[in-house]
Formats: C-alpha cells, sequence, structure tokens
C-alpha cells in the first residue's frame, strides 16, 4: 500500500514538472541574463552603460517574475526526488542475536580460527 501511495504522488508530481517544463527552462534563462546584467552593471563605468544595464535588468527581473508560477514545478521536482529515494529505501533488517549457547560457541570459534 506504501508503494502505491508513492506511485501516486510520484506520478502527480512528474505531470506537473512536465507541465512546467517551458516556464521552467524561461525562468533560467531569465536568472541568467539577470545574473550577468548584474554582473555588468557593477563593472560599468559609464553612466550611459550603466543606465543601458539597469534597463536589461528590469527587463530580465519582469521575465523572471512573470515565470515565477513555475516555482510549482521546482517543488514537483524535488518532491519526485525524495519520492525516488523513499521508494529505493531498503528496510532494515534487525537480526537479533540468540542467546543460544551453541551459536554463541561457533561465533567464537570462527573468530579464533581468523
Amino acid at each position: 500500500m506504501k508503494k502505491f501511495g508513492l506511485f501516486t504522488v510520484g506520478a502527480i508530481a512528474a505531470l506537473i514538472l512536465l507541465a512546467n517544463v517551458g516556464p521552467l527552462i524561461g525562468l533560467a534563462i531569465s536568472l541568467g541574463i539577470l545574473y550577468y546584467s548584474f554582473k555588468q552593471l557593477l563593472s560599468a563605468e559609464s553612466v550611459f552603460v550603466k543606465i543601458a544595464w539597469v534597463i536589461v535588468l528590469l527587463i530580465a527581473l519582469s521575465f523572471a517574475i512573470s515565470s515565477f508560477p513555475s516555482v510549482l514545478g521546482l517543488v514537483a521536482a524535488y518532491i519526485l526526488f525524495v519520492v525516488y529515494r523513499k521508494w529505493n529505501k531498503s528496510k532494515a533488517t534487525i537480526i537479533e542475536e540468540s542467546n543460544d549457547p551453541f551459536t554463541n560457541f561457533e561465533k567464537q570459534w570462527a573468530d579464533l580460527n581468523k
């Protein structure tokens, strides 16, 4: 039953992620342009060049803000990652040590022979 729930959550997250691939690409490109324009703004010496980079920065910022709902796709990717980790998580097996004197003797004998 637990695997079915993980499968359902994973399928829903995968569909949301696939629906937001385009906006995610747009967000990544706009954030890259935003970063580059900010770096160029800091290194510019002329006032005209600084004004030009501020205009580019504001345009990239508006694109980044407009594609902000694609953050839902990032959340879906994280949920998909968590589901994948839980799916592949092995169950911990508990090995109880027996108080049987014969098994303890066998373990000690094996240790002595090493």
